[in-house]
């Protein structure tokens, strides 16, 4: 029981590990605080057998601890943060950039820390898996942060190649963060990298608080390896180390007493320097735009094929470096999603992996980024199809066989589409050609895509950086289409237009439309009620489709038309024979009875 308690203390550096190795009395139990969020089933007092009731002190709590009474237990052991980082808004929350080598589980801690599985991970130990600085919002306990994850730092690459721009890419984000966690895999030890990686942060990083944690810990606490680990990190020089384990979750009560005084701290200068913790500016904007859906944050997908230009639009509608670029295809893995704001409207942007067709023999990160860059898809608001100008100009065809499928699965889904021809720099000494590209583009979409008219389509350079504010006005434009809402009287009154100047055959085969009205937007969905018994055929409602795009400038978008027939009320027919008298029966209710009263006529 007593090596039980010592291994403990020592992971955690505690002063209770001194008291055991100078032969002084621990404090009583009783004025022990219990370990912040663990609790009976937590994987670390698991691994102790009969240590449920073990906790630390520090000197302060040795002398000034209360005395609790037997009966009374504590019904949340975790020390609360004193400032709500709920009600902070997210740009001035602190920002935690995840830092150390390749493969030493960065991305599975960020997943961790946003509670999601975003960021790839899978187990290369000669690749990267991570090329880019994916950002996102962590929770840990009642703390809330910005959490940066990075690719994996190699000091020895080459100048040029690819993990010489991620190295350059993270120097350049730390600019923006005030905190760091460097992570190290405690199972490899203490490699000549990771020291390497240390001199790299204290050259570029000096002024950050930098945080050791020791992941992929949850094997090792049982052999005695994590205090040999421990003192083995202070090599680093940034302090006491945090044995965790991003895959289980161990030690993050650790990590959050670390982090929270120092994020207090953090939260407490801003709030000197005048800064609000509050942010009424958004929630007035949230509110007043709560009846119109047409301002509220857009979610905006990037697709197509390798190679085609999606992340150097990504970073000039930015107008920074967020994503890593360069002639290599495929070399964007991770789905990255990013924030920015473009006429007061916020937009969230998402840059996807190549779009390539399934063979079956995707294996390792491009298999996970196929799958990844289709879920995007499905959560976009518009998509945004990229082609190459170039290849269209030198081919017979303006799309091929895997974007037609990306441009048909966004309809299907109710997206909105945006088509944009990149690389038209390449064709500008050649006008004839250029001519032709913009001539034969819309026309092609037009065929292979029929069910939907008047797809906008953008002609751009990304690397030169025209085009921008052309492709962003489309993308508003579309996304406000795609939330438009017309009223019932409205539609009404269009209805009886339109069914005047449609050609019927005659007036028995008229359909006879009740009313016809929206029932949603996102994509704008309409209902129309038919009385009788002709119901609207598939010509009927694209021409219903058509007028609607026509008339109301809905054109780009999908739109769905549906009908339902009214169910017709049961009616009584009388018998000409019977000339005796006819009796009707009258109901009166009320909340209790039902009296039946006869009537002679």
């Amino acid at each position: 029981m007593a090596a039980a308690i010592l291994r403990a203390a020592l992971r955690r550096s505690r002063p209770a590990a001194a008291a055991l190795l100078h032969h002084r009395p621990l404090p009583s139990s009783r004025s022990l605080p219990p370990l912040p969020s663990l609790g009976r089933s937590s994987p670390l007092l698991s691994r102790f057998p009969g240590s449920a009731g073990f906790g630390y002190s520090t000197v302060a709590d040795e002398s000034t601890a209360p005395v609790k009474p037997k009966g009374k237990a504590r019904k949340n052991p975790m020390k609360q943060s004193r400032f709500d980082f709920t009600k902070v808004d997210a740009a001035l929350l602190p920002t935690v950039i995840l830092v150390g080598r390749p493969n030493v589980g960065k991305s599975a801690l960020f997943n961790r820390f946003i509670r999601r599985r975003e960021a790839l991970v899978y187990n290369t130990p000669g690749d990267h898996v991570t090329r880019d600085i994916r950002e996102g919002v962590a929770k840990l306990g009642d703390l809330r942060f910005r959490v940066l994850d990075s690719a994996g730092l190699e000091t020895a690459a080459t100048s040029g190649s690819i993990l010489a721009r991620t190295a350059d890419m993270t120097g350049n984000v730390l600019a923006r963060s005030q905190f760091a966690i460097f992570l190290i895999d405690v199972r490899d030890g203490l490699q000549p990298l990771d020291l390497e990686v240390g001199q790299w942060l204290r050259r570029h990083a000096s002024g950050i608080h930098t945080i050791v944690a020791m992941n992929k810990s949850e094997s090792l606490d049982e052999h005695g390896v994590l205090t040999a680990a421990a003192g083995e990190a202070h090599r680093l020089g940034f302090g006491d180390p945090v044995a965790i384990s991003a895959e289980t979750g161990l030690g993050m009560a650790e990590l959050y007493e670390t982090l929270r005084p120092l994020f207090e701290d953090y939260m407490f200068q801003l709030t000197n320097n005048g800064l609000n913790q509050d942010d009424p500016t958004s929630e007035a904007e949230t509110e007043a735009h709560e009846g119109d859906e047409s301002k509220l944050p857009l979610q905006l997908a990037i697709v197509g094929r390798p190679n085609v230009g999606k992340s150097t639009l990504l970073n000039t509608l930015l107008q920074e470096q967020r994503v890593l670029v360069g002639p290599e295809a495929g070399l964007t893995r991770d789905s990255i999603r990013t924030q920015f704001q473009f006429d007061n409207r916020t937009v969230y942007l998402v840059d996807t992996a190549g779009w390539m067709e399934r063979s079956g023999k995707e294996k390792g990160p491009a298999s996970l980024s196929v799958v990844q860059s289709r879920k995007n898809l499905m959560r976009a608001h518009i998509v945004a199809l990229v082609l190459d100008g170039e290849k269209i100009a030198k081919s017979k065809s303006s799309m091929n066989h895997p974007e037609v499928l990306i441009a048909r699965q966004a309809i299907e889904e109710g997206r909105g589409l945006v088509v944009i021809v990149n690389k038209m720099d390449l064709l500008r000494e050649n006008r004839p050609l250029f001519d032709k590209v913009i001539d034969a583009v819309p026309k092609e979409i037009q065929t292979v895509i029929p069910q939907v008219t008047g797809i906008p389509v953008v002609f751009m350079s990304a690397l030169e950086g025209r085009g921008r504010i052309a492709v962003m006005r489309q993308v508003i434009d579309t996304y406000e289409k795609w939330c438009l809402r017309l009223s019932t009287s409205r539609l009404n009154r269009w209805l009886r237009k339109v069914m005047s100047r449609h050609s019927w055959k005659d007036s028995a085969t008229q359909p006879k439309v009740k009313y016809f009205t929206q029932v949603k937007a996102r994509p704008p969905t309409f209902v129309a009620f038919m009385s009788g018994k002709v119901q609207l055929s598939d010509t009927d409602i694209r021409f219903l489709t058509k007028s609607l795009k026509e008339d109301f400038d809905i054109g780009g978008i999908p739109i769905r038309v549906v009908q339902r027939s009214i169910p017709r009320k049961e009616t009584v027919k009388s018998n000409s024979r019977n000339t005796g008298p006819r009796i009707n029966t009258r109901m009166r209710t009320d909340k209790r009875t039902t009296v039946c009263e006869p009537t002679t006529s």
